[in-house]
């Protein structure tokens, strides 16, 4: 369905906004400034939907993880219900939309945690959901961190603090070029320990990046312990005011509260913007959240389902059953 059929319209002042659409009845999601461009337009999911995908998403990582014999299932699942409100109702990329230079960009930073973005990339399209069985077998693309031999992936990142300074180069790109896309980038708070990360924020604040929207996943583990027993990171929020950000706090988990967030970037004119996402790692996984151990554990027959047990739990409540 193409926007000629589009009824009405209800477009945001701010820069950057969702609008909303109404065709035969049915909402609809046209994101950014390119609203009026020919473009597809992507069903709005309501709230129990995107909830409903959120576990969906939790029981494939937890599955090709198991298969594969390797992945990172804490990060995963600490950082999914993100990357499901960014590619499910914010950003304004597609399968068809990945030549358009008008694209938004979205540059995981914390690369490690690739089986969620591949998660969410074969669901929105962009390679067949059957070749998720082929992670980290031989000869498949699908490697233990982005690459852009995988469709969707803007930049090969894995290796932590890098992922920033690429998305502040995309930012100002943008503005050189005099383009309204915008560029999301994901981070782990562990890989803020990089000053790679410090340096680039510099970047941004100068170049008055506001173009710019930097997640943090700040679930206060990494592969050796709690962040603030192995380089206390804290006041966080001060710092990265201090660098130049517009900065919000969020419960990382609330996908409501990510989508009304997200639709108001950038938060104030002429600054990057920043989102202090609180999370937990293992997060939907009862005896995974909150351990370290799992950030890269990869789950046994016998964890696997259990965890699939509370997962069909978890949807069977959201479906009223």
């Amino acid at each position: 369905m193409g926007l000629g059929d589009v009824l009405s319209c209800r477009i945001p002042q701010l820069t950057g906004g969702a609008a909303c659409c109404y065709i035969d009845g049915r909402q609809f999601h046209l994101p950014t400034e390119c609203a009026f461009q020919d473009r597809d337009v992507i069903p709005m999911l309501t709230d129990t939907e995107l909830r409903l995908k959120s576990v969906a998403y939790r029981e494939t990582i937890l599955r090709i993880i198991a298969k594969a014999g390797a992945g990172h299932t804490g990060g995963d699942l600490s950082a999914i219900d993100i990357l499901n409100v960014l590619y499910n109702v914010v950003l304004n990329v597609s399968p068809q939309s990945m030549a358009d230079p008008d694209r938004d960009r979205y540059v995981q930073s914390k690369g490690h945690c690739v089986e969620a973005l591949y998660t969410v990339l074969a669901d929105r399209g962009f390679f067949p959901a059957e070749e998720l069985e082929t992670l980290c077998q031989f000869d498949s693309r699908l490697i233990g961190h982005p690459t852009r031999a995988v469709p969707g992936i803007e930049h090969n990142t894995g290796a932590l603090g890098h992922g920033l300074a690429v998305a502040v180069g995309m930012a100002l790109a943008a503005k050189l070029d005099g383009r309204g896309y915008r560029v999301f980038t994901l981070l782990g708070d562990g890989e803020l320990d990089e000053g790679s990360n410090w340096e680039a924020s510099l970047a941004a604040a100068h170049y008055r990046l506001d173009n710019l929207v930097v997640i943090v996943d700040r679930n206060g583990l990494q592969i050796t312990g709690a962040t603030e027993q192995v380089n206390a990171l804290e006041p966080l929020p001060d710092k990265f005011r201090a660098f130049g950000y517009a900065l919000r706090e969020v419960d990382g988990h609330d996908l409501r509260a990510l989508v009304d967030l997200l639709g108001t970037v950038p938060f104030e004119p002429g600054k990057p913007s920043l989102v202090l996402a609180h999370t937990i790692k293992g997060k939907g996984v009862s005896y995974a959240e909150n351990v370290a151990g799992w950030h890269h554990h990869v789950p046994t027959a016998e964890e696997l389902e259990l965890a699939l047990e509370e997962l069909r739990a978890a949807r069977q409540e959201l479906e009223g059953r």
